[in-house]
């Protein structure tokens, strides 16, 4: 009996859905109870003097200001269209790439949405079942095992596909690949590591929506459109055999957007659904992507003299990521008068990370973390 076999012998944890529908998503993660750490100087202290591993801390989470909401809504009303265009060929991509079914599985949290999403359309455009989870996936520790066993034991192997909404650098990406290499040598299964994106600005997708850096609105907010739950958490609380953590914002109600979001991006597909079905699909130049992120992140290593590109955080995801979580000491801006980084340069005057214009960057916007190690 392999381990995803037994699995089904195991008494199931109790459902979790965060703020979502229950049909909409199931969430394999375990509700935590874990003190932030407000010191985001100390925090970037221990992670990078291998202290402590991100993923044991988290910072704390706030609602959005009225200021940084209003950006948040403005970006909708900007980019919502294109996010469902976007996602209609996403949908398009992977029923093409699993016509006998498919089980969606989103990277928590990031991913999370953008599964929701896709969960609706595929039902919807094609009345095909496909049941969604979302699971965790942490850089240099993998995905979590007991989350895919759940999943395996309930769906075949070859219906999984992963779902996230961007590449940066591939970190993730990596991680998955690897991670999955090893739990198909363990479990004797075969889960291929396909992931599916809104944008793959590293190129190193199996499909995507595009390869361009634009905003995507969920990347403005955090647990207040993506289910009410945090960033995923693997400390010494989880145990054996249990999923990988998050925090629930549960008294987060009046501020939770999540459903909203969801019906707000599929409003736009119904006036645009036969016109966006019949389109040839665009062509993806990932090669071309993943030559130009590796060029920028090499040149913006050796021209600011960090030690590794785990200190670029590239597009306009990763970098809103960093000013919200991290302490960056540069936000880099292709056009800081564009309305496509409005909520970056907010969050770059409220954290005092000074702005510098740079006209022949690839990307609109990339934030560099500060190297501890030189002082």
């Amino acid at each position: 009996m392999t381990t995803a076999q037994a699995s089904r012998l195991m008494p199931s944890p109790p459902p979790f859905h965060g703020s979502y529908a229950a049909s909409d998503v199931t969430l394999l993660l375990q509700p935590l109870s874990l003190q932030p750490i407000d010191d985001l100087a100390e925090k970037e202290r221990l992670i990078q003097s291998g202290q402590r591993h991100y993923s044991e801390m988290i910072s704390p989470e706030r609602p959005p200001s009225s200021a940084y909401l209003a950006l948040f809504h403005q970006a909708v009303a900007d980019h919502a269209a294109r996010m469902a265009r976007d996602l209609v060929h996403l949908a398009r991509r992977i029923h093409a790439a699993r016509p006998d079914g498919v089980t969606l599985v989103s990277l928590a949290r990031a991913g999370t949405p953008v599964g929701v999403l896709l969960r609706r359309l595929l039902v919807d455009l094609w009345a095909i079942d496909a049941p969604h989870y979302s699971i965790s996936v942490i850089r240099d520790r993998g995905v979590d095992a007991q989350a895919l066993d759940h999943i395996l034991a309930r769906h075949p192997a070859h219906s999984v596909v992963f779902i996230d909404g961007w590449t940066a650098k591939g970190a993730i990406t990596t991680t998955l690949r690897s991670s999955l290499a090893d739990y198909n040598q363990r479990r004797a299964t075969d889960v291929a590591p396909e992931l599916f994106v809104l944008s793959d600005l590293a190129g190193l997708a199996c499909g995507s929506g595009s390869t361009d850096d634009y905003l995507i609105p969920s990347a403005l907010l955090n647990a207040s459109v993506s289910g009410l739950v945090s960033r995923s958490i693997l400390n010494d609380q989880i145990k054996p055999g249990q999923f990988h953590g998050c925090l629930f914002y549960a008294d987060w109600q009046a501020h939770d957007l999540s459903r909203w979001f969801i019906d707000r991006v599929l409003a736009e597909v119904a006036p645009n659904r036969l016109a966006w079905l019949s389109e040839t699909l665009p062509a993806i130049d990932a090669a071309s992507a993943r030559l130009r992120s590796e060029a920028m992140i090499q040149a913006l290593c050796e021209r600011h003299h960090l030690p590794s590109a785990h200190f670029v955080k590239p597009g306009i995801g990763e970098a809103t990521r960093a000013l919200l979580r991290r302490t960056p000491s540069l936000l880099l801006l292709r056009n800081p008068a564009s309305a496509e980084v409005r909520h970056l340069v907010q969050l770059a005057h409220e954290r005092a990370v000074p702005i510098e214009a740079d006209p022949a960057l690839a990307l609109h916007a990339v934030a560099l973390l500060r190297s501890l190690s030189d002082g």
